[in-house]
């Protein structure tokens, strides 16, 4: 692969102790080699070859271990870029073990990433000096504040470099914990080891069928499992070339994404499944046109299961543009086995089956037409080393070929189990089948996913959840943080006492919120702690609630033994048989309401806003305008009826999200030529407070004109 008889790349398999040594070989093999390059909206792209990337981990490693780093917790709170890249490389380099988490912004994310730190008891914070006055005046709160050192590593010399000692870490070693859930209460951070990491992307580079010739984009999370050891460790374990783009880039723009796969002649990119779907709905057939998608032989898509119809509607949309749907590579994984587990042969047609729903939710994967039929995507078979078996979680023993149980999974991928939880790591990563189903030999101790699926002709279909994770545009959220976050906003809300879960609307996952009330709580003053509740779960999780319902005290399904049965309540739910209080759920587009109010504020939108007819109204008259176009914009993106917004209410406690954010910033920057800031929306800001910030703009402009086609465009941001 570099062209040496005696590298170690010529057979990457067992070659390497650490991701230490993976990267000092790969800088001395190919030092000039470029390894990454990250694309910035409206500047400079940065770029890092083998030898530059390895020459800033040993600086960064050299200065982490002056501070006594080694074998100690560091906390990485990084914007996208290739800062976070070096600092997670430079902690490895120090032998310390890295925490890669959300940096904070004001409110949003604070319980989660504190909950974290308490969890972890990082030595270190790792962060930009532009990021570090907010990190100092978030850890000036926090419980650890006065025992975590704050280290800006952009402002570590280069020369820092010649100051670093191998820490000489092997395969045992641990190299990061990943953190699946931020509950106020409990965090999971999943211990990844340095064995680990060469396991799996040895695992992914012979599924992709990856080499130093591939071309690897990503815009995923570069903190989350699948950014970090897809996106950025994959690429240097093979030697290939990686571009790297923000996720607020692809959010605002979708059709970024497919340019750069254009234009860099991508290999493989990915992500789950609205990712595909957004490039559909947002990408219209005249602006399809110039992208040649020809080069991508492996468009994965994983971290949730996969949708058939996601699959075939992307193929029919892209296919003029040279995607291939064979191109298309269903994958399963999950934090607990470092990333990858199961996915198919490079080139071949994704496997669907269509199987009878009814049989399905009995735990029978038939083909009949028994109560409807449901079609179901394979994410492949295990690899070499690895063993990946359904099981009845109940009997412990294997199911047979098309029965729905428990997957489970042993092998050198599966991490050490969760940070400081061993009660809850023997349960979950020490499970073993009944001693009657054991096979002669047979010893392992099993991973316990908490998916189900079944197998059949070596694919693996994942069918749903044993556990209670939602899954929402490829994030796991646990509907206990989810539940905190709602029994805290009043004290009428009976703790202990609500259920958050997933239902289907159109054609993606929605989260609904079911609560007891004590009777006291009804009327307005119910109505109001509803919105509430929609503005604190937006806030604190960046997420957008279809429903909230409250219901009368006792009524919630609970086990004998006082569980909460989300599942009973889900269906409780679809069923209309809850005994609810108040309940408000927005209104979906698709409804007639909403189809002549988006077609009336299109209308409205093209005749009056535009920004020469804005700059031309006098004050009163323009602010009445873009207030009036914002009502209307935030009524679509967010579902809700125009009705529903008040000019002074914060749009996050009507539910806006990061992706419905980018999407208003967006539809104002195309119609007015204004950059608003995004993070003004995921904070308290409201339609006249962002009409304030257009109209100070405007005002600019109307004293020194200049055509929209000047303005510099929108600017990614972390959401």
């Amino acid at each position: 692969m570099s062209g040496r008889a005696d590298s170690p790349y010529d057979s990457p398999e067992g070659s390497f102790a650490s991701v230490v040594e993976l990267l000092r070989a790969r800088a001395e093999g190919s030092p000039d080699r470029v390894a990454y390059t990250f694309l910035s909206e409206g500047g400079a792209d940065a770029r890092l070859t083998f030898a530059g990337l390895d020459a800033r981990a040993r600086a960064i490693g050299a200065e982490l271990q002056k501070a006594g780093g080694q074998g100690r917790r560091a906390l990485l709170l990084f914007p996208p870029g290739l800062e976070f890249v070096t600092a997670f490389l430079g902690c490895l380099y120090a032998g310390a073990v890295a925490v890669p988490a959300y940096p904070p912004h004001k409110k949003r994310g604070l319980h989660r990433l504190s909950s974290i730190a308490a969890d972890a008891e990082p030595a270190l914070v790792l962060t930009t000096s532009a990021l570090s006055p907010a990190i100092q005046a978030w850890a000036a709160q926090t419980s650890r504040g006065e025992e975590m050192r704050l280290l800006t590593t952009d402002l570590v010399p280069e020369g820092e470099a010649r100051n670093w000692r191998d820490p000489r870490v092997g395969p045992e070693a641990l190299a990061f914990l990943q953190y699946t859930s931020g509950s106020t209460g409990s965090p999971k951070g999943v211990m990844v080891s340095h064995g680990n990491i060469v396991s799996n992307e040895e695992m992914i580079r012979r599924a992709f069928d990856q080499s130093e010739s591939s071309v690897i984009v990503s815009w995923l999370p570069l903190y989350h499992d699948m950014g970090l050891i897809g996106g950025v460790l994959q690429p240097l374990y093979v030697g290939a070339s990686c571009v790297l783009m923000s996720p607020v880039t692809f959010l605002q723009r979708p059709r970024r994404w497919l340019e750069v796969i254009s234009e860099y002649r991508a290999t493989t990119s990915g992500g789950p499944n609205f990712a595909y779907d957004l490039c559909v709905r947002k990408i219209p057939a005249a602006e399809r046109e110039g992208l040649d998608l020809s080069s991508w032989r492996v468009a994965f898509n994983g971290a949730e299961p996969v949708r058939a119809e996601t699959l075939e509607r992307f193929a029919r949309a892209f296919g003029p543009q040279g995607f291939r749907a064979r191109a298309f590579y269903p994958c399963y994984g999950l934090a607990e086995a470092t990333l990858f587990v199961t996915g198919g042969e490079v080139e071949a047609e994704p496997h669907v089956e269509s199987v009878s729903s009814a049989a399905l939710q009995e735990g029978r994967a038939h083909d009949s037409d028994e109560g409807g039929r449901k079609a179901l995507v394979g994410c492949g078979g295990p690899r070499p080393g690895e063993r990946v078996l359904v099981v009845d979680p109940e009997a412990r023993r294997p199911c047979a070929p098309g029965r729905v149980g428990e997957i489970w999974v042993a092998g050198a991928s599966v991490a050490r189990g969760y940070w400081n939880r061993p009660e809850e790591t023997a349960r979950v990563f020490g499970a073993r089948l009944s001693a009657e189903a054991e096979s002669p030999g047979d010893g392992d101790s099993y991973l316990r996913t908490g998916d189900l699926g079944y197998l059949r002709d070596g694919q693996l279909f994942v069918t749903g959840r044993l556990k209670d994770l939602i899954v929402v545009r490829g994030r796991n959220l646990y509907p206990q943080d989810i539940e905190y976050t709602v029994e805290s906003r009043h004290p009428s809300l009976r703790p202990g006492c609500g259920a958050a879960f997933s239902v289907t609307v159109g054609d993606e996952e929605r989260v609904v919120v079911v609560q007891e009330v004590d009777r006291r709580l009804e009327g307005a003053e119910a109505d109001a702690v509803v919105v509430d509740i929609f503005g604190a779960v937006a806030q604190e999780h960046e997420l957008s609630v279809h429903d909230v319902v409250l219901i009368r005290a006792g009524s919630i399904p609970k086990t004998s033994s006082g569980k909460i049965q989300r599942h009973a309540c889900r269906e409780g739910y679809l069923a209309g048989s809850l005994d609810a209080v108040t309940r408000r759920a927005p209104g979906p587009p698709e409804t007639a309401e909403g189809a002549a109010e988006g077609a009336a504020v299109a209308a409205a939108g093209e005749a009056v806003l535009r920004r020469e007819d804005l700059i031309a109204l006098d004050a009163v008259g323009r602010r009445a305008s873009v207030e009036d176009f914002l009502k209307g914009e935030a009524a679509r993106v967010l579902r809700l009826p125009r009705t529903r917004l008040d000019a002074r209410q914060p749009l996050v406690s009507l539910g806006m999200d990061s992706l419905a954010a980018v999407e208003l910033k967006h539809a104002v920057e195309e119609r007015l030529g204004v950059s608003i800031s995004l993070s003004a929306l995921l904070d308290e800001a409201g339609v006249a407070e962002v009409a304030d910030e257009i109209l100070r703009e405007l005002e600019q402009a109307a004293a020194a004109p200049r055509s929209p086609l000047t303005s510099a465009g929108p600017q990614a941001e972390s959401p």
